[in-house]
């Protein structure tokens, strides 16, 4: 494909889900057996590529799809419907747009836009595993005599590196501050794992990745970690779009039981499931909570998008800080509410269903597991305090944070 073939004016919400109907329907209905069966999403990931679902935001200008960015996040949680962790692979690779398009226009910056535009795919790689110390980076970037620079450590949590063209790496420089790298995968120096362990988004790609010599480019080393403004609101986002996509998967699944139930017990209030009033019940808060989700989403994508809008082509306007505030707050405001509500509606689903429903053919535990999991991200606990301490007090959202052991306190037998 080429960058040439796009279209002239940028794409709206419904010409984009009218133009993924059809291949969102067809991961849907592959979702359960690829869970059954611990079969990778590779072909529809494949399949998104070919028809540029990852060039969706990136401008028409660099022959991208060019929808804004709360569009493409309904977008992005109607994916995650018909498979949440075909959504939550391309984590990484949204956010990097993200980052390109904060940037002021240069060479540098216009040939990531081109490249995505023409269907290559990143990855994450910026978590450790060990007792590394708090805030510090393991993984080293190392300049040779003759200038060339490598790559030389291990990442965990790699979402999405499995799939992709190039993977986004985090590094420590010997006296320089810590930085990211784009790293292309396909070289020998690179080693991918699929050994991601967690219950639930199996599919994910979210293991190891080892570096091992890897050769870096030096117009692929960037200037820092954190660069596009709402980088971390937007990283909480997506995740809030997966728990927003399960929600309705939860919703699709309930109905699809019911509705399809010949079987009714006897102690029960009708002669169909669908018009007995306590399923009826039980389903509309499913619905409800659905509902819910998609609302608090489209509220913290519009917050994000305000700063994205406002630091496009590297404008850092007055007033930038606190817009980053108030998205950071309504993301994680939302995060906290559907961190507890969506894997509470999964389990919710089975009084709806009865014993046929635990069956491991349906694969509808899926669902929990797959809630419970993303909810485990960046843990909601913290993300409580950090609005109330902003309610309370004002104080910003952190746009950043660091995973390790604490300073003089030793390390546990395993920490990550």
């Amino acid at each position: 494909m080429s960058a040439v073939d796009v279209a002239r004016a940028p794409l709206d919400l419904e010409s984009a889900r009218a133009r993924f109907a059809d291949l969102f329907a067809r991961i849907a209905d592959g979702a359960a057996d690829r869970e059954r069966r611990r079969e990778l999403p590779r072909r529809a990931l494949r399949d998104l590529q070919e028809a540029r679902f990852g060039a969706i935001t990136v401008p028409v200008s660099h022959g991208g799809l060019g929808l804004g960015l709360a569009d493409a996040i309904d977008l992005l949680g109607e994916l995650a419907e018909a498979d949440s962790n075909v959504a939550h692979a391309l984590r990484g690779h949204l956010e990097f747009v993200e980052d390109q398009r904060s940037f002021a226009p240069s060479p540098a910056r216009d040939d990531w836009l081109r490249r995505i535009a023409d269907g290559e795919l990143i990855g994450n790689a910026w978590s450790e595993r060990g007792t590394a110390a708090l805030g510090t980076t393991a993984t080293r970037l190392v300049e040779a005599p003759d200038g060339t620079l490598t790559v030389h450590g291990a990442k965990y949590y790699t979402t999405g590196t499995l799939y992709a063209d190039w993977t986004d790496v985090t590094v420590g420089r010997d006296g320089l501050p810590d930085t990211a790298v784009a790293v292309r995968v396909d070289q020998p120096g690179v080693t991918v794992l699929d050994d991601w362990d967690g219950f639930g988004q199996r599919h994910t790609g979210t293991g190891t990745v080892v570096f091992d010599g890897a050769v870096v480019r030096p117009e692929h080393v960037f200037d820092g970690i954190e660069r596009a403004p709402h980088q971390t609101p937007f990283f909480q986002l997506v995740l809030n779009a997966v728990l927003t996509g399960i929600a309705r998967a939860v919703v699709r699944d309930a109905v699809a039981n019911v509705t399809g139930r010949s079987r009714v017990y006897s102690h029960g209030n009708a002669d169909r499931g669908r018009d007995d009033p306590q399923l009826q019940a039980v389903v509309g808060e499913l619905s409800a909570t659905a509902f819910t989700a998609e609302a608090l989403l489209r509220r913290g994508a519009e917050a994000v998008e305000r700063v994205a809008v406002a630091s496009r082509d590297g404008a850092r306007p007055a007033g930038l800080d606190d817009l980053v505030a108030r998205a950071g707050a309504d993301v994680y405001r939302a995060q906290t509410v559907l961190s507890d509500a969506v894997p509470a509606a999964a389990s919710h689903l089975f009084d709806a269903l009865g014993a046929s429903g635990v069956s491991v053919d349906a694969a509808l535990d899926r669902h929990w597991r797959n809630a419970r999991t993303v909810a485990s991200h960046n843990p909601q606990v913290f993300k409580r305090r950090i609005v109330g301490e902003w309610v309370l007090n004002g104080a910003p959202p952190p746009t950043a944070w660091a995973i390790g052991v604490a300073p003089g306190t030793g390390g546990g037998p395993r920490a990550s």
